[in-house]
């Protein structure tokens, strides 16, 4: 266990590197932070640091620059995230404010991460599995032709075109779409399957086989994959950082434009909690050089899908851990007002 001395040595060493993109010396340390010791005192700090893998020394530069370990260390002895401004927080509530449907919060939510944190950010559409059903609607298009629309907890809806076995009247579909909703309205997902099996036999007969149509689109309604959607925004923003990258940026944005690994990295997210992933804490070989922030959104205690953002590992973590879970906590009370 390092010293609380040495944790400020690392935590000033952290704090200028993000600032001034310059390795970091015992003079300027002891310059810009009152640490109440010798720069004698803070190189043998430093020379501690470098030894247990927390700080290296790029080529022949005289300074430090913190390492995978260190940045882990000081995210992890963070005593809290950075608050946002008042100015800041207005901000969000009037961008957000305006949103007409989901896609429009999601889009939203990109743009306003991707501004505040001057990073790349992903957005997770809120998942079908975790939601609960708010209403089913079944309007008639012709004699034997219904449209099931399907409303989500989230906000999230869902159109069907259903062609029927044979003619349906008004009062069969008015009937069906009570009953339906009696037994579903509320509930998870999941439970759909089992609260509506026996309800075609509760029907006259002619009418069985297109309750079971209806039945049948809305659980493939259900299971379909289309929770699988994230949007990803403010790419452009990783040119700003060319040089922290050892190479190219190339295999970041290889990596960003494979929802597959954008998912995976979100579903490391823990529900509830910041999680923040540094350098080759990252699986994938193409974002060894970058960090990632993520956490849960929802409408209510649970999260029904993860945001986050992407950039080097040279970031700003108080404030971009305070800002991805501002915007979350916002985008959760949206959901759960619409």
């Amino acid at each position: 266990m390092l010293s609380e001395r040495r944790l400020e040595v690392l935590r000033a060493i952290v704090q200028d590197y993000v600032g001034t993109e310059e390795p970091v010396g015992s003079k300027a340390l002891t310059e810009r932070h009152k640490l109440g010791v010798s720069p004698a005192t803070v190189r043998n700090d430093m020379a501690v640091l470098e030894d247990e893998g927390f700080i290296a020394q790029p080529h022949t530069s005289a300074g430090r620059i913190p390492t995978d370990k260190g940045y882990r260390l000081f995210v992890d002895k963070l005593a809290g995230v950075k608050p946002l401004s008042s100015p800041e927080r207005r901000a969000i509530q009037n961008f957000m404010d305006g949103a007409v449907d989901l896609d429009d919060v999601v889009a939203r939510t990109v743009r306003l991460l991707a501004q505040l944190t001057r990073q790349v950010a992903v957005v997770q559409y809120p998942s079908l599995t975790r939601s609960t059903v708010r209403h089913v609607e079944l309007l008639p298009l012709a004699p034997a032709r219904l449209m099931l629309v399907l409303i989500t907890d989230t906000g999230r809806v869902e159109q069907r075109m259903i062609d029927c076995p044979a003619p349906f009247g008004e009062t069969s579909l008015a009937d069906l779409r009570a009953r339906l909703n009696s037994r579903v309205v509320g509930r998870r997902f999941a439970d759909v399957p089992q609260l509506v099996q026996d309800l075609p036999e509760s029907f006259d007969k002619e009418d069985r086989g297109t309750v079971a149509t209806v039945l049948s689109t809305l659980l493939e309604t259900l299971v379909e994959e289309t929770e699988e959607r994230l949007m990803i925004g403010g790419t452009a923003n990783l040119t700003r950082f060319g040089h922290d990258f050892p190479l190219t940026i190339r295999p970041v944005l290889e990596a960003l434009e494979e929802q597959v690994v954008l998912l995976k990295l979100l579903g490391e997210a823990t529900d509830s909690g910041m999680t923040v992933r540094i350098g080759h804490e990252n699986a994938h070989e193409g974002l060894s050089s970058t960090s990632v922030v993520a956490v849960g959104y929802g409408s209510g205690d649970e999260a029904v899908a993860k945001l986050g953002v992407v950039g080097p590992t040279r970031m700003d973590y108080p404030g971009t851990m305070g800002a991805v879970r501002a915007v979350a906590r916002y985008v959760g009370q949206i959901l759960a007002e619409s």
